[in-house]
């Protein structure tokens, strides 16, 4: 469906009515960012599948001084209060750097967190829309935090287990606060399980065996002891791998560099994969175990009462992970269709294996990104969630 078609579909929606009773601000001192930041805990309440992110590292990724994002993007963030109590956050997000890219004139939103209220919800995402048509854009889409190199997207199938470090979760409700407030679909990412016990195809394997000989490929994990030569090899791969990829935005240098020493702390070597041919590197694939069995741990929080019993809890929950994430997986063009993503793949799945990995998830894939898609499938891959980015019209 085409956007005019999409921005057709949001006017015929009824709207929920305007909760009179909500005031949405722009949040102005210290106090209302805290309130920001720890609203979360609000709605997450009692939630067992919910992990609780470091508030320090929010506060962190939410501050100019910190984030290299804020080097060239733009954020807003507003806060809903009914009777002074906090019942909602949103950011409006400008990334001209996305605009740039794609030729597009268009807005973001993210950081979206509600009760189950319609009318608090429209007041948030008017409040955002507002923002955003100041900016001069025509539309926003969303959940961004604050682009598709980050957090983003909303959870609308597969609730039923905790999320994975890095990846999106949400109340059930959501999707339905989405949709009733206007906000069509704009595009479907899927999350696969796989699992290191259950071995590859026999004729995947034996297929990318030969193309491994006949391409010339070899693969090998990154060096640690040359994390900065390896970094700059990985970024020729990264921007070229994704930049005609929906939704794909090329990181600066700085924010790649920062990104890489944040995942350089959980990331394990064996696990971080280069593909070359005649010693050029074109592919790599990143897999991560999943932290976020440690963050549960910390319940937010390194520290109480000036002691690190957070930090401890979260030492001692990583030795228990056992799944993994496949966070990318990135082949130069000419260089695709030869088999090189099997390869990463059971080159993966051999040193998970051999890890004491019991699986984990590969996330996430455009829903029509059907050669990576079938890729996936071939290995053995079951999608079990989906997730969505929203649009309207502002």
């Amino acid at each position: 469906m085409g956007l005019a078609a999409k921005k057709q579909q949001v006017a015929d929606t009824p709207r929920p009515p305007s909760a009179l009773d909500v005031a949405v601000t722009p949040v102005q001192s210290a106090a209302d960012r805290h309130a920001f930041v720890m609203f979360q805990f609000k709605v997450y309440q009692g939630d067992p599948n919910w992990v609780p992110p470091l508030m320090m590292e929010r506060k962190d990724f939410l501050d100019p001084r910190k984030n290299p994002w804020f080097e060239f993007g733009s954020v807003e963030l507003f806060l809903a209060r009914r009777g002074g109590e906090v019942v909602g956050r949103i950011a409006a997000v400008n990334d001209p750097r996305y605009n740039e890219f794609h030729g597009t004139r268009l807005g973001f939103f993210g950081m979206f967190e509600c009760i189950d209220d319609a009318g608090v919800a429209q007041g948030l995402f008017d409040a955002a829309a507002g923002w955003c048509r100041a900016q001069g854009f025509g539309s926003m889409m969303g959940p961004m935090n604050f682009s598709t190199n980050y957090e983003c997207s909303v959870l609308v199938e597969g609730f039923g287990a905790p999320p994975v470090v890095m990846m999106a979760y949400n109340p059930r409700y959501y999707p339905a606060l989405y949709e009733t407030c206007g906000l069509v679909k704009a595009k479907d990412l899927w999350a696969w399980e796989l699992s290191s016990a259950v071995p590859p195809p026999e004729k995947v394997a034996r297929i990318a065996e030969k193309m491994r000989t006949r391409e010339g490929v070899v693969v090998r994990p990154v060096n640690m002891k040359d994390f900065e030569g390896e970094l700059r090899r990985i970024k020729v791969i990264y921007n070229a791998a994704w930049e005609k990829n929906w939704g794909f935005v090329p990181m600066t240098e700085h924010e790649f560099d920062h990104m890489a020493r944040e995942m350089k702390q959980i990331v394990v070597p064996e696990l971080l994969l280069l593909a070359e041919v005649k010693g050029e590197p074109v592919a790599f694939s990143m897999t991560i175990p999943d932290a976020n069995v440690a963050y549960k741990a910390a319940n937010g929080r390194l520290t109480h009462y000036g002691l690190p019993t957070g930090l401890l809890r979260m030492v001692l929950a990583a030795r228990k992970i056992r799944r993994l994430r496949l966070i990318t997986l990135g082949i130069k063009e000419g260089y695709r269709k030869r088999g090189i993503d099997a390869i990463l793949y059971l080159d993966t799945l051999k040193a998970a294996k051999s890890l004491g990995y019991t699986g984990g998830e590969i996330s996430w894939t455009l829903e029509d990104n059907h050669l990576v898609n079938r890729a996936i499938e071939s290995m053995g891959g079951r999608k079990y969630k989906t997730y969505r980015i929203y649009e309207r019209a502002v």
